[in-house]
């Protein structure tokens, strides 16, 4: 399963164009349901503000949707939603509030602005690569331990939980692709005792 390019959390930026004000910000959504409640939540906020166009891409569905506002057609939505194109964001809202400030940007004008406002507030964002990985458990003895610890950094194993009992229990996670690979130098390290025993499958930083 194909990885994604997102952004780690929500963030702002701000611009004037010509006397109008332009607040900008992006945020990482799970679904269209967050998304939408994240709008709400910004138009309540901005109640004053002129216009509060935006777009999003979300993984699922290959949804892309975007606003305009009341902007003239095809002047602020769609320029943002391009920024996330050419970015190849998903599961990212951008939304641009504008403040008019008493003279008319035109067509041209407003596109530069729009898409000023979603480049700025994306060049703020901490980029995050996700990829499919599997979370899986190993049981072993403690005579193993040394040897497995040296070799998880060389597949990027992240360990989630440990319990040192009788014997130790480890979860972990890795990027599947890296699975097969790392289950056959296991085999090798162990003589064949050691089993990685998958137990899910989530999309995670790398």
């Amino acid at each position: 399963m194909e990885g994604y390019t997102t952004i780690a959390k929500q963030v702002t930026a701000e611009h004037v164009e010509k006397r109008s004000r332009f607040l900008s910000l992006a945020a990482p959504v799970s679904d269209e349901q967050a998304a939408l409640a994240l709008l709400g939540e910004l138009k309540t906020r901005y109640w004053n503000a002129t216009h509060n166009c935006y777009a999003y891409i979300l993984r699922a569905g290959g949804v892309q949707r975007y606003s305009d506002d009341g902007e003239p057609q095809g002047t602020a939505g769609m320029p943002i939603l391009e920024v996330l194109r050419r970015q190849e964001l998903s599961d990212v809202l951008v939304v641009v509030t504008r403040y008019f400030g008493g003279t008319l940007l035109g067509a041209g004008g407003l596109v530069r602005a729009y898409t000023l406002g979603a480049t700025l507030v994306l060049e703020r964002a901490k980029i995050l690569q996700m990829r499919h990985c599997t979370i899986f458990t190993l049981t072993l003895d403690y005579s193993l331990y040394g040897r497995l610890q040296n070799l998880l950094p060389d597949f990027g194993a992240v360990t989630l939980e440990d319990d040192f009992g009788a014997q130790i229990t480890l979860t972990l996670r890795m990027e599947t692709d890296k699975l097969p690979a790392f289950s056959k130098q296991l085999s090798e390290l162990s003589a064949g005792s050691l089993t990685a025993h998958p137990i899910g499958e989530e999309f995670a930083p790398v």
